[in-house]
């Protein structure tokens, strides 16, 4: 059986923390005793989300698309608290509009934060807590959508159906070394965020980008959990080793189902209701 992961007195260091899922994943791990190392590229968010927060805190401003920035982000983990139980890849960012409308920026900007930030948190963390040698545990996010790609959001859609493949990959690499490491895929469905609260740029003209933008807004309004709800569900995941978490299931289960018959028929995608 693997060993549990040290939740009380464990160390927990999460990106993206300062809103929305993140902040959710740390007022969690402080209720649980946790230390909490809180990286978000705002640092006047951080500071403010930080006071909130119960908990022997350490708040470290990050640039997850920066790999510098990220080894500094575990380098000062490591010097604080001796080492890390448990890391959240949480960051993430959004980007809609028609594909070709999409500026080559943002396109770069959704790959640099959503993939390389995961990947860079992989290589700042992973290599340190393998010599370590104790229990710990890497949680990656990725979302329903990179299960179920969807019109007006391909940066979001491919940089998550990235993450997906490279959760999995890892996965697989830990596994072959024996190592006391785990991973987990975490795919989010709705939950109350500000994920959609800038999703624009040039891209956002079109009257059916903004009327897109605005059911997602509402979807999340009226059935998103909340960010302590979402939290709560991901560390039962985490507490059993369990790779898939999903934590609302209901999002994709059926459509998952559909999209994996389309493909082995060869059949046109189904398009997603909104």
């Amino acid at each position: 059986m693997t060993e549990a992961i040290r939740f009380e007195g464990g160390t927990a260091v999460i990106t993206g923390a300062a809103s929305g899922i993140g902040s959710g994943l740390a007022r969690h791990a402080a209720s649980l005793g946790m230390r909490v190392v809180l990286a978000d590229v705002d640092p006047a968010k951080l500071d403010a989300f930080a006071a909130t927060l119960d908990a022997d805190v350490l708040c470290v401003p990050t640039d997850v698309s920066r790999p510098e920035a990220v080894d500094a982000l575990a380098e000062a983990a490591w010097r604080r608290f001796g080492g890390v139980d448990l890391l959240f890849n949480n960051a993430g960012v959004m980007a809609t509009g028609f594909t070709w409308e999409i500026s080559p920026e943002r396109f770069e900007r959704s790959f640099a934060i959503n993939v390389h930030g995961v990947l860079n948190g992989i290589r700042s963390f992973v290599p340190r807590m393998l010599a370590r040698n104790v229990p710990a545990h890497v949680v990656n996010t990725a979302s329903v959508g990179g299960f179920l790609p969807s019109p007006l959001m391909s940066p979001y859609s491919a940089t998550k159906f990235a993450v997906v493949a490279l959760t999995e990959s890892l996965y697989g690499e830990l596994k072959m070394l024996g190592a006391p490491v785990g991973v987990s895929l975490l795919a989010p469905g709705p939950v109350k965020s500000a994920i959609f609260d800038d999703p624009f740029g040039d891209a956002g003209k079109r009257q059916e980008v903004r009327a897109f933008v605005d059911t997602m807004r509402t979807m999340l309004t009226a059935h998103g959990l909340t960010p302590d709800q979402f939290a709560e569900r991901v560390f039962d995941g985490v507490r059993e080793r369990r790779y898939w978490i999903v934590p609302q299931p209901e999002t994709i289960d059926g459509a998952l189902q559909r999209r994996t018959e389309d493909i082995l028929a060869e059949r046109d995608p189904t398009l997603p209701a909104f």
